[in-house]
């Protein structure tokens, strides 16, 4: 499974849910008060970021993609402080004011980057907060390419059973971050995004994948739902979908911060990648990547597009070139652990030609990934003989490893691939020349376990042995 990141700019996602201010008091802190045996904060910056429903519009707008915001809030400063930033990052904000209950606000004193207390301002939302929901999404629902229901168990979503079908009816897909421990009010939802508690608190414990799967096939069935997605922390994520392969992604940050607002990392980037185009599988494997990024960061943040981006090539090119064979069964378990089709070829590729460039072009057009194998300068000299190699290991290396069909090459002793057959398991096993796939060595191996055999010609009638029988006869004559 290739990535690239989509057009985001064509997403215009709707968002449905809790939003909150996320308001953060930073200073230095050198003594403890007199009054309690508390720190003594003195507040030299104040910091206001829109949390819950509004973080996830937020992390649609960096990424480029069009958001609008349907939500509640209060008739006060904090309200007027979430329009502010939210209208800024062109966020299109459709609030219904309560006229008795305060924006929901969560204050938190920061020294030295460490959180000392949170005080949360906020009151439970009613039906009555909310009447206007269903006319508001009937208004824009049609103009969208996805929906995220954000769910912080406020009170602000009262109604999601009519708001799923609303999205259904107009054949947009709805995707849920549900919170509490009834989910069949999100029935009929395309997608849940629940996190390892949240999913546990619903179906029980999981003590395998096999059980993962099972609970999770169950609940889908349940809910009558397309996908369910587990994000599941240190343990990457799982996507589930009714009668197909489930997709385990791991977790890919290299240093957890701070947890805060990944889940609405990973649901944003989600949205926005289908309502661009993109597949379920890779809409989730880019959300995995995004969910790495922004847990490296202090609070409730964002994936700008650019991050995404760089994180996205450096992805695809993480581990390609030359590589050891423990180099290349942790790729190869990377690669696998999100679909990606794997396909091996081998040879000597002593001198290379037209020939050799076309093959393995036509060859990795046969999977994902492509892994070459080549002799040993030992080993092509027990086979072609004294005078071979032309071009020691490393040299042949070095040039297939820059060909753009090539993402793994590297070299064995043996005479035959057998043993790194064994050990690797590609998908398809290719050979180029004039075989019958029954002469392919090692098709034993790849058809015991399931696997395809192929066998493609050579480009252009090209050959290395011929090639230097011809530099031979020419020196010859001169």
């Amino acid at each position: 499974m290739k990535l690239t990141t989509p057009r985001f700019d064509k997403a215009q996602v709707l968002v449905i849910g809790d939003v909150m201010l996320d308001r953060y008091w930073h200073g230095g802190t050198s003594r403890i008060s007199p009054e309690a045996p508390v720190p003594v904060v003195k507040v030299n910056q104040v910091e206001d970021r829109p949390g819950g429903a509004g973080n996830v519009a937020l992390n649609i707008a960096a990424l480029g993609g069009g958001a609008s915001i349907v939500s509640v809030v209060g008739n006060d400063e904090a309200a007027d402080a979430l329009q502010k930033r939210l209208q800024a990052a062109g966020i299109h904000t459709d609030f219904q004011v309560s006229s008795d209950k305060p924006t929901i606000t969560k204050l938190r004193v920061i020294s030295q980057h460490q959180q000392l207390i949170r005080a949360d301002f906020e009151e439970a939302f009613t039906a009555e907060d909310s009447l206007d929901f269903i006319a508001k999404a009937e208004k824009l629902v049609p103009l969208m390419g996805a929906v995220i229901l954000s769910d912080y168990a406020k009170g602000t979503l009262q109604n999601t059973e009519a708001l799923i079908q609303i999205c259904r009816k107009h054949k947009v897909p709805v995707l849920v971050d549900p919170k509490g421990t009834d989910f069949s009010r999100y029935k009929g939802a395309t997608l849940l995004t629940p996190n390892w508690n949240e999913f546990t608190a619903i179906v029980g414990a999981c003590n395998s994948e096999q059980e993962i799967v099972a609970k999770g096939s169950a609940l889908m069935r349940e809910l009558e739902l397309q996908a369910l997605l587990v994000t599941r922390g240190e343990h990457g994520m799982s996507l589930l979908r009714p009668g197909q392969p489930e997709l385990h992604l791991p977790a890919r940050a290299r240093e957890v911060f701070d947890v805060t607002g990944a889940g609405d990392t990973v649901i944003s980037v989600l949205a926005a990648s289908l309502a661009a185009g993109e597949p379920l599988p890779q809409s989730v494997a880019l959300a995995n990547i995004a969910a790495s990024i922004v847990v490296a960061k202090l609070g409730t943040a964002v994936v700008s597009a650019p991050e995404l981006r760089r994180a996205v090539q450096s992805e695809q090119g993480s581990g390609r070139g030359v590589v050891t064979e423990e180099q290349l069964l942790i790729a190869l378990a990377d690669a696998r652990a999100i679909g990606e089709k794997i396909v091996f070829t081998n040879g000597c590729f002593d001198i290379i030609h037209a020939g050799h460039v076309g093959y393995l072009a036509d060859t990795r057009n046969l999977g994902d990934r492509l892994i070459l194998a080549i002799n040993s300068d030992a080993s092509v000299k027990r086979l072609k003989g004294e005078g071979r190699p032309i071009n020691t290991v490393d040299r042949r290396m070095a040039v297939l490893a820059g060909l753009e069909a090539v993402d793994w090459v590297l070299y064995y002793d043996d005479d035959t691939p057998e043993r790194l057959l064994d050990i690797i398991k590609p998908d398809v096993l290719v050979k180029g020349g004039d075989y019958t796939e029954d002469q392919v060595v090692g098709h034993e191996i790849v058809r015991a376990y399931g696997g395809d055999v192929q066998v493609l010609s050579f480009f252009d009638n090209c050959s290395t042995t011929a090639i230097v029988e011809k530099i031979q006869q020419d020196a010859k004559k001169n």
